[in-house]
């Protein structure tokens, strides 16, 4: 399965991999550093491991890949760039900006940009990586509400220069997505969706405009984190490291996911499609310009993500038994 990105002349497997979890450890410590540091990375990771899984996937006919300035504070683009430093030419690589942080400190402050800091902020991704150009660049300020014009021109000027091909947005807000339509190397909205989504939550604005406007609808967080593999309980619990410790993890959030697994389960693993197989085929068959990029941290994850390409898309009428038994009018 082969998606074009967006309007851009460039094909992608139809399946990513996100790279936020071998970023490795980092933690968030607010905007002036004064906050007791709570965990934005997935726990340890090892190098060489993270290697071995990207060119697993690479194997698996995997070319695309999406990872940002900073997870781990630089050092997801590190390793990154070391695994495909030999067949550059090969791969999509996608990386974000927009957010502030400390390379050795390992300290994320929160977001701040201006035409400068976007500069500075490209060039040390390339060196971080490696490369001479940047396929994708995404900014990375999903409830962003200042200039954006002024973003969309500096992201016009770095594809001018040579120092990427095409830039998107990684918001989940409609008028943001909405908002560099019409310019000419706009060919991406990144934002998060995945089969088990509340009632309140609807994507179809922004899935819709991906349509109309030709742009890569690139889903993040298309496993819920880990809850849509099936591989947690009740029990569960995440070293102090882990952001999982801070998000849906929760006990409530937790119990309310794995129930409405359970209510999908049959349909998800239709076919002998595991749970995550499942998962992923129902974003594909929610659009056309879907592309999810579900993290990993070993070989192991990224042969059964890749697994899914066999599969395809569950079909219309499994969406739909979906949405009734959760509720959803969409």
């Amino acid at each position: 399965m082969k998606r074009t990105l967006g309007k851009s002349n460039i094909e992608v497997s139809a399946l990513g991999m996100g790279c936020w979890a071998i970023g490795g450890p980092w933690w968030y410590v607010g905007e002036d550093g004064t906050e007791t540091p709570s965990p934005a990375g997935w726990g340890q990771i090892d190098d060489k491991d993270s290697i071995r899984a990207l060119h697993t996937a690479f194997d698996l006919g995997i070319n695309f890949y999406d990872t940002a300035d900073v997870y781990g504070c630089g050092h997801s683009e590190v390793v990154l760039g070391q695994a495909f430093a030999d067949r550059r030419d090969k791969v999509v690589i996608a990386t974000k900006f927009g957010k502030q942080f400390d390379e050795t400190k390992k300290h994320y402050y929160g977001h701040k940009t201006s035409p400068e800091l976007i500069r500075q902020a490209c060039d040390d991704s390339l060196r971080r990586l490696g490369i001479d150009y940047i396929d994708l660049y995404q900014f990375h300020w999903g409830d962003y509400d200042g200039d954006a014009a002024m973003v969309q021109e500096i992201l016009e000027e770095l594809v001018s220069v040579g120092k990427i091909r095409y830039y998107g947005w990684s918001t989940d807000i409609f008028e943001n997505a909405e908002a560099w339509v019409g310019g000419e190397h706009y060919v991406s909205v990144q934002h998060a969706l995945h089969a088990a989504h509340a009632p309140s939550f609807n994507p179809t604005p922004i899935i819709e405009l991906c349509k109309t406007e030709n742009l890569a609808g690139i889903t993040r967080g298309p496993l819920a984190m880990g809850i849509l593999t099936g591989k947690f309980t009740t029990e569960t619990t995440f070293a102090a490291d882990d952001i999982r410790n801070d998000w849906d993890f929760k006990q409530e959030g937790l119990n309310n996911m794995l129930k409405k697994l359970e209510d999908i389960r049959a349909i998800l693993t239709s076919n002998g499609r595991t749970l995550a197989q499942g998962a992923l085929g129902w974003l594909w068959a929610r659009s056309p310009m879907t592309i999810p990029i579900p993290g990993f941290k070993n070989i192991k994850q990224v042969e059964e993500n890749a697994g899914a390409l066999d599969y395809g898309p569950l079909t219309s009428e499994q969406l739909e038994e979906i949405d009734k038994i959760l509720g959803r009018n969409q």
